[in-house]
Order: C-alpha cells, then sequence, then structure tokens
C-alpha cells in the first residue's frame, strides 16, 4: 500500500514539471537556445531579444551564404 502511495505521488509530482529543455528560450527556428553562456559543443549565432546568446550546436550551424544585394 505504501508503494502505490508512493507511486501516485512521484507520477503527480512529474506530470508538475515540464518537458526537458524547456528552461531555455528556443531561438534560430526553433535549433537554437537563448543562454548567457553557451557550451563547448556549441557557438552563437545571434542575440535573443533579452540580450542572451543564441546558441547552436556546431552541427546545426547554418552555411555562411553570400549577401543579397536589392
Amino acid at each position: 500500500m505504501t508503494q502505490l502511495l508512493l507511486l501516485i505521488v512521484a507520477l503527480l509530482a512529474l506530470g508538475h514539471l515540464p518537458p526537458g529543455r524547456s528552461e531555455f528560450k528556443r531561438c534560430w527556428k526553433g535549433q537554437g537556445a537563448c543562454r548567457t553562456y553557451c557550451t563547448r559543443q556549441e557557438t552563437y549565432m545571434h542575440m535573443c531579444p533579452d540580450a542572451s546568446l543564441c546558441c547552436l550546436a556546431y552541427g546545426t550551424r547554418p552555411l555562411a551564404s553570400k549577401p543579397e544585394y536589392v
């Protein structure tokens, strides 16, 4: 009976936790995360609206393209 009660309490607590990686705001079409510092496996592309860095993994970094003149 005690184990069942503990299981119910644990499931209720987990139901209120946000899904993984939601503690950071998303940027760069959902592929990056706004953080104060980027990890070693990441680089920043631009600044987020809240003045933090938009960190992207090196594998998802877009290739540099030629500037388009209008």
